[in-house]
């Protein structure tokens, strides 16, 4: 049994550090091909950045292979070993010598611990396929937010490429969820609730302010993460969490004048962090808020 964990942690820390990577190289690749076609399109991007994408957007998926974005030069299967290449080349291109940055590194580390803290403390037992079903879906919609994640943090976005396939992975969470209750009105109705609060809510914010309070990717983000959730009580708790978090982090800057109330501030990563908290310790934090009322 000791050694089964071993086993299950190691492959989980291996898995984490590879799609760490893999959503790191992603958010690159979205970039460049949403620069490209702004480009296109007749908007005004920043020339640096678009003459440094633009190979990457223009190569076929077919032949694309990892390169420095500063030289282009095609990268080597050792320059891209998660974590230990960035720290045996100190952070820079090993042939042109330029920074390669921190969000490499750190999102390999923050899927790792993602993949690893989420099995520690997985609330549903996995002693069924239809549980471990579930937590692979949690797995793969935890890459999939990472590259959110840092989208949003970076360029206040969050593509399409991502949120329609976050969304369609929900349905199909949901889908799973209410299968063997289809008997159960009420699971059903939990759901509905669910959309209604972490989308619908961000929906009725985004028409009354026409796009000013929240942009409409957070509504559609919303709506995949309440399908993965699953559970009207559990969006409540993202929803919380998710303001709580924003309270913490603006209202210092706020106070330091680092922020005005004109400031835009991502709201998408809040909103992941949110959900994290409630997939993971939603139910906990719901016992404990009925016991005090007991």
């Amino acid at each position: 049994m000791l050694m089964e964990q071993i086993y299950i942690y190691v492959g989980l820390t291996l898995l984490g550090l590879c799609f760490g990577s893999f959503a790191a190289a992603t958010v690159w690749r979205l970039r460049a091909k949403q620069l490209f076609q702004d480009k296109h399109d007749g908007e005004k991007v920043p020339r640096r950045e678009y003459e440094n994408l633009l190979p990457l957007a223009k190569t076929k998926t077919s032949k694309d292979y990892s390169r420095c974005l500063h030289c282009q030069h095609r990268l080597a299967w050792y320059d891209l070993i998660p974590v230990l290449s960035w720290l045996q080349i100190g952070g820079k291109c090993r042939y042109c010598h330029k920074p390669i940055g921190w969000m490499e590194p750190l999102a390999e580390l923050a899927v790792t611990l993602f993949f690893v803290g989420s099995y520690m403390v997985w609330p549903i037992p996995l002693t069924s396929g239809t549980a471990i079903v579930e937590f692979i879906i949690w797995l793969i919609a935890g890459v999939m937010l990472a590259i959110l994640f840092m989208y949003d943090l970076r360029w206040f976005l969050l593509p399409n490429q991502v949120v329609y396939p976050l969304i369609g992975l929900g349905a199909v969470a949901t889908i799973i969820h209410l299968a063997p209750h289809l008997d159960d009105i009420s699971k059903l109705l939990s759901v509905i609730g669910a959309v209604a609060i972490l989308s619908g809510l961000y929906g009725l914010l985004w028409l009354l302010s026409k796009g000013a309070w929240i942009g409409f990717g957070d509504v559609k983000l919303g709506l995949g993460l309440a399908l993965l959730l699953g559970q009207w009580d559990l969006a409540i708790i993202a929803l919380f969490a998710a303001n709580v978090i924003g309270c913490i982090i603006v209202l210092p800057g706020m106070l330091s004048g680092k922020l005005k109330r004109t400031s835009h501030v991502p709201f998408g990563p809040l909103l992941i962090g949110g959900y994290i908290i409630a997939g993971l310790w939603g139910s906990q934090l719901i016992d404990w808020y009925f016991s005090l009322t007991i």
